[in-house]
C-alpha cells in the first residue's frame, strides 16, 4: 500500500471496489481477484481492495463493527490496541481529568479514536506517511476528525507542553521486515526517550510488550498487565500523576458481558487486582483445589495477592499454581478440583485414564518441559469421558494432576 493506492481507495471507484472485494473476500484469493477483474476493476485497485477487505475481516476481532470502515496495514493491525483495551484506557484518562492528549506513534489510530470517543482532543504523530494517512482516514470514517489531528513527523520532536497527557506506543517491529523487537532499546522511539517522557509531562502512559522485564519499570510508575478473555494482550506504564498502585492486573471479559451497551457497542466486564508485585506466596502441600491464575496476574507478579484472597498456597515457589481446600469464585483464576496426584509416569497415567474411559483431556502446564500435543498422542486415549491434566512440579518433582472443572460459583 502506498499513498496513491490509499487515495484511489477513497474515491467513489475505490469505494465500489472495496464493496465488491468484501463480497468475495475470505475464499479462494485467485477466484476473488478474477471476480473483481471480470467486474472491470483495474488490477492494481482490485489488489489493494482485496488486501483491505481481508485485513478488515481479521480486524473485526479487535475493533468490532468499526473495522468495516477502517484502512489497515498488516503490521499496523498486529500492533494496534484492541478496542476494549483502548476504550478502557481512554476512560481512565478522561476520569483523571485529561482533555487534551498527544498520541506519539499513533499507528493506525486505535488509541487516538478511543480517546476521542471519550471526549478527549487528540494530537497524533506518526512517522510513516502511509500509516499517518490511514490514521487520519480512520478518524474521518469514525466521524471523529474534529477531535483527532494526525501529523506525519518524528514523535521525539513533538512539543508536548500544550497537552494534558501523553500516550506513547513505540513501534516494536523492525521497519521493512516486520520482525518483532524484544529489546526495548531497539524500540522506535527509543526507550530512553519513552522513559524520559514522564519527567517532562506529569501524566504519561506508555504501551509496552507484555514480556517487559520488571527491572525496566521506571521508579514510581504503575505497571499494568491486561488480558482479554484469558489472553494476555499488552502491558502499560502509568507514570507521574496517573500512577495509582505499583502493579495492576486488569482482566477484560468480552464474552461474558451483555452483548451491547447503551451506545450500541459491545459491553465489556472489567476486573482488577492490585498490589506491590513484591510479595511472596506461602508454600504448602497440594490440596483439593487447583487455581490456575490468569496470565495478567502472573506477569504482574500478583500471585501472592491472589493467594491471600483465596487462602491458597504454592506447592513449588517457582510455579504459579495455587492450591486451596475450598473453591471460591474468582475472575482471576480457573479453578479445578484435583482427583489424583501422580508422580509423572506415562505408563501409569495412560492406565488410569483408560480405566476411567477418558477420551478427551484438556492439558495445561507450568514448570513442565512436556509438550501437551505429544503427550496427548502418546496417551492413546479412547472413551467417552473427559478430564483435565495439569503438568507441573511439586517440591521439584515432575507431577501430573488429574482434575475436573469446578462450575462457576464453586
Amino acid at each position: 500500500m502506498d499513498l496513491d493506492q490509499l487515495a484511489a481507495l477513497r474515491t467513489p471507484e475505490g469505494s465500489a471496489a472495496l464493496a465488491a472485494a468484501e463480497r468475495v473476500a475470505g475464499g479462494d484469493p485467485l477466484a476473488a481477484a478474477a471476480a473483481l477483474r471480470s467486474a472491470g476493476i483495474p488490477g492494481g485497485l482490485a489488489a489493494a481492495a482485496l488486501t483491505q477487505a481481508e485485513l478488515r475481516r481479521r480486524a473485526a476481532g479487535k475493533f468490532g463493527a468499526a473495522a468495516a470502515g477502517m484502512f489497515l496495514t498488516r503490521a499496523g493491525l498486529e500492533q494496534a490496541t484492541r478496542r476494549a483495551v483502548a476504550d478502557r484506557r481512554a476512560a481512565r484518562l478522561r476520569a483523571a481529568g485529561v482533555t487534551t492528549l498527544a498520541d506519539l506513534g499513533c499507528g493506525l489510530g486505535a488509541d487516538a479514536l478511543a480517546a476521542a470517543r471519550a471526549g478527549i482532543r487528540v494530537y497524533a504523530v506518526e512517522a510513516d506517511p502511509v500509516t499517518a494517512a490511514m490514521a487520519a482516514a480512520n478518524a474521518e470514517a469514525a466521524g471523529l476528525a474534529d477531535l483527532v489531528t494526525v501529523e506525519r513527523g518524528d514523535a521525539t520532536a513533538f512539543d508536548a507542553t500544550g497537552v494534558d497527557a501523553v500516550f506513547c506506543d513505540p513501534a516494536r517491529r523492525r521497519a521493512g521486515t516486520g520482525r518483532r523487537v524484544f529489546d526495548p532499546n531497539a524500540y522506535s522511539p527509543p526507550w530512553d526517550f519513552v522513559t524520559g517522557l514522564a519527567a517532562r509531562v506529569p501524566r504519561t502512559v506508555v504501551k509496552v510488550a507484555p514480556g517487559l522485564d520488571h527491572a525496566l519499570i521506571p521508579a514510581g510508575a504503575e505497571a499494568e498487565w491486561v488480558s482479554v478473555d484469558g489472553d494476555l494482550v499488552e502491558a502499560a506504564l502509568w507514570c507521574g500523576e496517573l500512577a495509582e498502585v505499583p502493579r495492576r492486573a486488569t482482566l477484560l471479559r468480552e464474552k461474558e458481558g451483555p452483548l451491547l451497551n447503551a451506545s450500541g457497542s459491545k459491553r465489556v466486564l472489567s476486573y482488577h487486582l492490585t498490589g506491590t508485585g513484591a510479595q511472596e506466596a506461602p508454600v504448602g502441600p497440594v490440596r483439593r483445589f487447583l487455581y490456575d491464575p490468569d496470565p495478567a496476574v502472573v506477569r504482574a507478579h500478583l500471585v501472592a495477592e491472589l493467594a491471600a484472597d483465596l487462602d491458597a498456597t504454592l506447592a513449588d515457589p517457582s510455579i504459579a499454581y495455587l492450591y486451596a481446600d475450598e473453591a471460591r469464585p474468582t475472575p482471576f483464576a480457573r479453578c479445578l478440583e484435583i482427583t489424583d496426584v501422580l508422580p509423572f509416569s506415562l505408563k501409569r497415567l495412560r492406565a488410569l485414564l483408560r480405566e476411567r474411559r477418558v477420551g478427551r483431556v484438556e492439558i495445561r502446564k507450568r514448570g513442565s518441559a512436556l509438550e501437551p500435543e505429544k503427550l496427548r498422542r502418546d496417551l492413546r486415549l479412547s472413551g467417552d469421558e473427559a478430564a483435565g491434566l495439569a503438568l507441573t512440579r511439586v517440591a521439584g518433582d515432575p507431577t501430573v494432576l488429574v482434575c475436573r472443572p469446578v462450575p462457576p460459583g464453586g
